[in-house]
């Protein structure tokens, strides 16, 4: 579950670099100003061909993507200027533009966010990675080390934020780096940690990439799932449920997952190929979390029981088939956010102490979620519609597949997933989600083609950024670790960059004529 840069430079900036502390100030200086220019501009000289509600939105479009793409101001509060304007200059009324942001979607983000930070809370999510890396499979093999985090990562991400994933499994990954070296001779452990390590630097790369690959198979895995979800229902009509998603998007997922790993495996094979007593070390880690707790249990009740009703609809479907009552009918009376909602609930009822009438979340626990990401998507559903309503995106659309020459659902695939990459390197993922998902939406319309393998290729794209300490939280974190240099992960980064370029579109195209979407 990707979570956006918000924020002033303060946040990110114990991770990078002077240089490149620097260059974040200069980028968004030149978008504090640039924006407003633009924004004038195409007020005062109309663009050929828009009728006058279409080029007042473009203007405020323009706006938004070059504040979005420099972050010249805080994203949601881009998010929220937006609809405002729209409202301002006269393209539509607010109670129609705002309406947006209580869409049911952004409640299925609103629960999830809350479940997965009680697991954060309650150090679920550690008791889960070194469960799993106490497994005998894992244990002794350096390969099969990295192997353990980049499953852990992937799986961990598909239902809490990548930023958490990664920022949990990191430093577990150090702690056995160092003790693995006070288990070797003195060159080969001091020799482990330093920055010149394979093993050290495949470790903490699999971390981050293993997170923004393990969130694209859930539609809570990261918000551009659910961007490109919430616009295909409100722009397309095109209802896709959370266990449609996973049909879709999680073979995308384990292919990208295993191409990672081999690729690591190839360019940074572990000096060390055997640790002796590397499954000590993590027993002695699970003996120090203790028995588990009440609250522990809780949150795994209360996911378990947001899961099963998420992909119940989708398991009876299957079973009863096309012409079934029951699936379509638990899909109206349990649609996936209200299904969060509950689930999220019951964090607040399910007690610790009852005595002392202690909960397993407090509202305080609560309110530390990503209000920020929510008001991102109701400010893009905002922007999106009316991008529709006033024609912008159809003219738009059609500039796509003239100047690209895409027309088919591959192409166009190819196309918005590589865009998707491309400006996530240098921009949230959520704000490029929120830009291209319309896009796609009127270029396949234009080219007379369903959307829907375009518009999921680019939501998966924007996940799949893996060259920059910039272009995503996890690529920050483990910058900041000290054991990645940013020509180490540029190198890698750009030739994952290519693969994702090449096989998430294939995959996605493969997987949405399998399974019949039109």
């Amino acid at each position: 579950m990707a979570q956006v840069r918000f924020g002033d430079l303060s946040q990110v900036s114990p991770a990078l670099s002077p240089a490149e502390v620097v260059f974040e100030k200069r980028r968004r200086t030149v978008g504090l100003i640039a924006g407003p220019l633009i924004f004038l501009g195409l007020l005062i000289w109309t663009p050929a061909g828009l009728a006058a509600p279409a080029a007042r939105l473009a203007a405020i479009v323009a706006l938004a993507l070059v504040w979005w793409v420099t972050e010249a101001v805080p994203i949601p509060v881009t998010a929220l200027l937006a609809p405002a304007l729209i409202v301002v200059f006269g393209i539509a009324p607010a109670r129609e533009v705002f309406a947006a942001f209580g869409d049911p979607v952004i409640f299925l983000f609103l629960g999830s966010f809350i479940l997965a930070e009680a697991m954060s809370v309650h150090g679920l999510d550690r008791r889960i990675a070194l469960s799993l890396l106490g497994l005998r499979l894992f244990a002794g093999s350096s390969t099969r080390v990295v192997v353990a985090f980049g499953i852990l990562a992937g799986g961990l991400s598909m239902w809490l934020s990548n930023t958490a994933t990664t920022a949990m499994l990191y430093p577990i990954a150090l702690g056995l780096l160092a003790a693995f070296s006070r288990l070797l001779g003195k060159d080969e452990g001091s020799a482990l940690q330093s920055t010149r390590s394979r093993l050290a630097l495949s470790l903490v790369l699999v971390c981050a990439y293993g997170s923004s690959i393990g969130g694209v198979a859930t539609p809570v895995g990261t918000p551009p799932n659910l961007i490109a979800l919430g616009q295909l229902a409100t722009l397309a009509g095109i209802h896709i449920s959370f266990f449609d998603w996973i049909s879709l998007a999680a073979p995308v997922s384990l292919v990208m997952l295993v191409a990672m790993l081999a690729y690591m495996r190839f360019v940074l094979p572990p000096e060390v190929p055997r640790i002796a007593g590397s499954a000590e070390l993590v027993a002695a880690e699970r003996r120090e979390l203790g028995t588990w707790t009440a609250a522990q249990r809780n949150v795994v009740f209360a996911f378990g029981i947001t899961v099963l009703l998420w992909v119940t609809p989708g398991i009876v479907g299957l079973a009863e088939g096309s012409g079934g009552t029951v699936a379509p009918t638990l899909q109206r009376l349990l649609p996936e956010g209200v299904v969060a909602v509950l689930g999220a609930s019951l964090l607040f009822v399910l007690p610790v102490d009852w005595h002392q009438r202690r909960f397993t979340l407090t509202w305080s626990d609560a309110a530390r979620v990503d209000w920020g990401t929510l008001m991102l998507f109701g400010g893009g559903l905002a922007l999106g519609s009316a991008m529709f309503r006033t024609g912008l995106a159809g003219r738009l659309g059609e500039a796509v597949t003239s100047l690209t020459g895409a027309s088919s659902p591959v192409s166009l695939t190819f196309v918005f997933t590589a865009l998707g990459i491309l400006i996530t390197e240098v921009t949230s993922n959520t704000a490029t989600a929120t830009m291209l998902a319309p896009l796609a939406i009127a270029a396949a319309q234009a080219a007379g083609i369903s959307p829907v393998t375009p518009t999921v290729g680019c939501a998966i794209g924007c996940s799949m950024s893996f060259m920059l300490p910039v272009s995503t939280p996890p690529n920050a974190i483990i910058y900041g670790s000290g054991h990645v240099r940013i020509t180490q992960m540029a190198k890698a980064g750009f030739w994952l960059d290519l693969i994702a370029a090449m096989l998430v579109p294939l995959v996605v195209a493969g997987m949405v004529h399998v399974l019949g979407y039109r």
